[in-house]
């Protein structure tokens, strides 16, 4: 197997690209429609419920699903995994691609998107005490950053066309990437700590709006602890599934070895969790509780399954029983934001949400959106290592 990452080549108008191209143009018209008329008549949101799925999936949830970058470089930069760095490129594509999406779709939700420049440039107007503040400065930051991390890519495909200067003004801007690389992975592994952290610290500030067996103060840790989770679950799953569409070799060993500190990050996450639970005396709370009772022990038995799932070494080799577990460890994860951010939260009575037939829309357009980009890019720039040689039907996605 070619050990160096090569771009897989084909056509990239297929069948299944020009579906997601279709849903994509129905979402961008309702986009279009959403900033004529206003949020109002597109979207469910209330003073009650001022955020709804464009917050909770495509931001809360949709960052975490794209931490695959952040958990892998944890563990190549941090603890010095040398083996997984094949995993690292596509891991920071598939980052840089969710948290782009994140922020079309804050574009989308906030009612005036022209003033995001503000942010970061009006200085003396910074509320210090905010955690949405944090939030915003980090997310946006951590845009740039993952795609300095992705152009390498580019750059590195940049000097292997024809024309001379283009080679020649690529091969300087790889040069100083190379120097200020290892900052800039820095800056990517702090950039995720502070803001996924600081998203559970804003459910914090919900007080009895959230539900006793979601609120607690260990929601920082908790929320930061699930994005790993994700994270590697999101590796796996593109991992298994790229090889799959795009016919390329399987990292089976190199993923089975990763599922070992799968499964720690999963039994860390649920031992912090029912402590919580416990040290607070939360499971009083659930013969009153209705149905979150049923919701909290589907949401732990989602966490359970895929740890209990990867303790077999023979089962950790298989693709799909990794598969398998990588998709749980998504949804678990996604599960649990959800209910922390949109589900368990009650402003009271007389209010209720429920995303409209839009709102759905804009949300699957911008996934059919990444998707696109994604394949659009593979195909294009190295990302993925032990490419078979192209040929004319590469890529059937």
């Amino acid at each position: 197997m070619n050990s160096h990452a090569q771009p897989i080549g084909g056509t990239i108008l297929t069948k299944p690209f020009r579906a997601l191209l279709l849903i994509f143009a129905v979402a961008a018209g309702v986009i279009a429609w959403r900033f004529w008329a206003g949020i109002g008549p597109v979207s469910g949101l209330s003073d009650g419920y001022p955020w709804g799925i464009w917050i909770a999936f495509d931001v809360v949830t949709g960052t975490a699903l794209a931490c695959g970058g952040y958990a892998v470089a944890l563990l190549v930069y941090i603890l010095n995994r040398g083996r997984y760095h094949p995993l690292v490129r596509p891991a920071i594509l598939t980052s840089a691609l969710g948290y782009t999406i994140a922020g079309l779709s804050l574009a989308v939700d906030v009612g005036r998107p022209w003033n995001f420049w503000r942010v970061p440039i009006f200085v003396w107007q910074w509320n210090f005490d905010s955690a949405l503040l944090e939030v915003a400065l980090c997310i946006m930051s951590y845009i740039g950053v993952l795609w300095i991390e992705v152009s390498p890519a580019v750059f590195e495909r940049l000097q292997d066309t024809p024309w001379a200067p283009v080679r020649r003004v690529a091969s300087v801007i790889t040069r100083v990437l190379d120097k200020v690389l290892v900052w800039i992975i820095a800056l990517g592994l702090l950039l995720p700590t502070m803001h996924q952290s600081s998203l559970g610290t804003l459910m914090i500030l919900t007080g009895r709006k959230l539900h006793p067996l979601w609120q607690t103060p260990l929601l920082p840790l908790l929320f930061l602890i699930s994005c790993v989770v994700m994270g590697y679950g999101a590796v796996v799953f593109e991992s298994l599934l790229s090889s799959a569409a795009f016919r390329r070799p399987r990292e089976t060993r190199m993923l089975g070895s990763l599922s070992t500190t799968m499964v720690v990050v999963l039994f860390l996450f649920l031992g912090a969790r029912l402590l919580d639970l416990t040290w607070r005396g939360a499971w009083m709370r659930i013969p009153g509780s209705a149905g979150y009772g049923l919701l909290l022990s589907v949401e732990l038995a989602m966490f359970l399954a895929p740890a209990l799932m990867l303790l077999s070494k023979e089962r950790r080799t298989d693709p799909g029983h990794l598969f398998r577990a990588g998709m749980l460890m998504m949804l678990a994860g996604a599960l649990y934001r959800f209910d922390s951010v949109l589900v368990a939260f009650n402003p009271g009575k007389g209010w209720s949400y429920f995303p409209t037939v839009p709102e759905m829309m804009i949300t699957l357009g911008l996934v059919a959106l990444e998707i696109m980009a994604y394949i659009v890019l593979v195909k294009t720039f190295p990302i993925l290592r032990g490419i078979a040689p192209a040929r004319a039907d590469a890529g059937h996605s």
